[in-house]
């Protein structure tokens, strides 16, 4: 049995990515991050020089033999070596750099051999995989040798074993892992979780509750059984207060967006959320999670008198939803919204509460697709809170793109700012002063990646690098 063969100038391209995966980006990284990353970008620049020289030798070009192999392969990985030095010598150097922007301790050593072991190890791994899918590829062009020239056959080859690669990842294997995945969470959790006991009274999983307790997850159960009572309200504010609703269902609970959201509009009706002063329709992020400073401060701010409902779409963390599991929250989200949206519009104006968006990370972006344009001209929300919006939102992008000319990019500004708003760590909204109907407000920072990431800055500078410095200084006063 022979061993997997490593080409020198597709590996050499791979050591050019992994140098470049050592730069600075725009959040500081640790050795275990860096290692499965520069592992990743090398497979990356491998498997496209192996692409490139498979396709050369497909076409049956002339290739350099001996001496001028020779002499090239030295031409071209000699300064790449030299690259791949530079960098690693100032990798702690940039990282130490980011760090210091974010008031970070600097690093003192950056585990450099255990960060290439680890860059190594997943190289290794991505190219067994790349060798089986080459012997897919050499399965599918011998076949057709028989029916066509050897040419037309190996182009051929390459292009149906991507058709069928693509097929396998997105519409079979793939979402059969996912589910498999999701399942065996599901049945784990039930299993081992070490649940708290079954909140007494009608709350979201207690007695008469329309919620399964235990199909609610780690994540829900902590969020229904966490945040203030009423006793810490009027604690806090010295006033009479009542018990805040928060309706959470789980991934568990139905196999259907729409039977989820059918089943958190039922229960925000039999808690009588639809009676409380303000009722937010909250999207978690890629996992279930809420976070507990953009929904504890609001029921201490209305005494108790809200009422928020949330449904979790994934087990995820939030970028491996966003990649693997696409359309989970914009589907759930638009159950969800569109369910509540519908049965509070129908209530008597002058009494039914006002009502929110919220979503966070994954949940902004599935939110933001919930939140429907011609049911918002319909009868229109009171407003929205969307914090670090992910860069494939197309209701963001459109905003961003709107902006005044002269505002910033990372701090855009709509008009006098009847509508929409954008806040940051280093400026809020600007207070409850010139607002028009409908609040929409964005908080984002300028550093956070799953904001202002740009595809096209592989072949050119995002808008945000483009601007003047000073708009930058002035961002980060």
């Amino acid at each position: 049995m022979t061993l997997p063969k490593l080409y020198i100038l597709p590996l050499a391209l791979g050591l050019l990515f992994f140098a470049a995966s050592l730069t600075p980006t725009l959040i500081p990284r640790s050795w275990i991050v860096q290692g499965a990353l520069g592992g990743l970008v090398m497979a990356l620049g491998y498997l496209i020089g192996r692409a490139a020289l498979s396709l050369w030798r497909l076409l049956e070009l002339p290739e350099a033999d001996g001496r001028v192999l020779l002499v090239l392969r030295m031409a071209i990985t000699l300064p790449i070596a030299l690259v791949l030095l530079l960098c690693l010598a100032q990798a702690r150097n940039w990282q130490n750099g980011i760090r210091l922007r974010m008031d970070m301790p600097p690093l003192e050593n950056t585990h450099t051999i255990q960060m290439l072991l680890l860059a190594i190890a997943v190289f290794a791994v991505l190219f067994l995989i790349g060798i089986a899918l080459q012997w897919l590829f050499d399965r599918v062009r011998f076949r057709l040798y028989r029916y066509m020239p050897a040419r037309a056959a190996n182009v051929a080859g390459f292009v149906l074993t991507a058709l069928l690669i693509l097929i396998a990842t997105r519409d079979g294997v793939l979402d059969r892992i996912i589910a498999g995945l999701d399942a065996s969470f599901t049945t784990a959790q039930a299993l081992f979780d070490t649940a708290p006991p079954v909140p007494e009274g009608t709350d979201t999983g207690g007695a008469g509750s329309l919620v399964n307790w235990e199909a609610l997850g780690q994540p829900g159960r902590d969020y229904v059984t966490s945040g203030p009572d009423a006793a810490d309200i009027a604690a806090f504010t010295g006033r009479d207060a009542l018990q805040p609703i928060r309706v959470y269902i789980g991934l568990a609970q139905e196999d259907t967006p729409e039977a989820r959201a059918r089943i958190a509009l039922e229960e925000l009706r039999r808690q009588g959320g639809f009676d409380r002063e303000v009722l937010i329709v909250a999207l978690p992020t890629g996992t279930g999670w809420l976070d507990p400073g953009a929904v504890d401060p609001v029921e201490y701010m209305h005494g108790g008198d809200i009422a928020t409902v949330a449904v979790q779409y994934s087990y995820l963390q939030s970028p491996l939803a966003l990649i693997l599991e696409t359309n989970a929250g914009l589907d759930q989200a638009k159950a969800l919204i569109g369910a509540v949206h519908r049965h509070w519009r129908d209530l008597p104006e002058e009494t039914r509460p006002r009502l929110y968006i919220h979503g966070l990370s994954l949940g902004a972006w599935s939110s933001m697709h919930g939140t429907g344009l011609f049911a918002l001209l319909d009868d229109p929300i009171n407003g929205a809170l969307w914090a670090g919006p992910p860069f494939p939102s197309a209701k963001w992008q459109g905003i961003v793109a709107s902006r005044d000319p002269d505002s910033p990019y990372v701090a855009p500004v709509l008009g006098d700012g009847r509508l929409v708003r954008f806040a940051s760590h280093h400026g809020d909204a600007g207070g409850p002063d010139g607002w028009g109907d409908m609040r929409l407000v964005y908080l984002q920072y300028a550093s956070d990646p799953i904001v202002f990431y740009e595809p096209a800055s592989v072949f050119r500078p995002p808008i945000w690098m483009t601007e003047p410095l000073h708009i930058c200084i002035w961002l980060h006063r």
